[in-house]
């Protein structure tokens, strides 16, 4: 007597969306690979000037050739966390400067971007930026390996999973 496995019904936005996206995100890319790229974006999306990170993704990407698509959907998934870090990174840099601390709010930065000149803008909030520069640069080797070590034994587990898994048949 044998029983035969009936495969899960896939719905179209399985067939049509999901799995193109993750065939896109894990195209030709190794656990590893995938765990470098993912380290790699999470340490430029959190780059504290805006606007800046999907510049420093693309370029990064290039350098490295590293997946883009993976990297650009973590820059945008991670916008919000790179806000927060922002005063986080200002206040490390002052403290590594050893400068007093300035009554600096994100929204006021974004609120003078709007209002003043680039030579005002840059005249305010000038050191700011160089203090928040230098904390990112300084924690870049510590991010980088907090998200590589973390991502790649989950990589490799959900590789090994892939790998076990019956091909998917593709009806329409």
């Amino acid at each position: 007597m044998t029983t035969e496995v009936v495969p899960p019904c896939r719905t179209f936005w399985s067939r049509r969306v999901r799995d193109p996206l993750l065939a896109l995100l894990t195209q030709g890319a190794t656990p590893d690979g995938l765990a470098r790229t993912v380290a790699w974006a999470g340490v430029c999306s959190l780059f504290p000037f805006l606007g800046a990170t999907s510049l420093l993704n693309a370029a990064v990407g290039h350098l490295l050739k590293l997946n883009h698509a993976l990297m650009q959907t973590l820059n945008q998934l991670l916008g919000g966390v790179q806000l927060v870090l922002i005063l986080v990174y200002v206040r490390l840099g002052e403290f590594l400067w050893g400068a007093t601390g300035a009554r600096f709010t994100v929204t006021g930065l974004i609120q003078a971007f709007r209002e003043l000149s680039l030579a005002d803008f840059l005249r305010q909030f000038g050191w700011a930026g160089v203090h928040a520069f230098t904390a990112w640069i300084v924690t870049v080797p510590l991010l980088y390996a907090l998200v590589y070590y973390a991502a790649r034994p989950a990589l490799h587990r959900l590789a090994r999973l892939r790998a076990a898994r019956p091909p998917a048949t593709t009806t329409a």
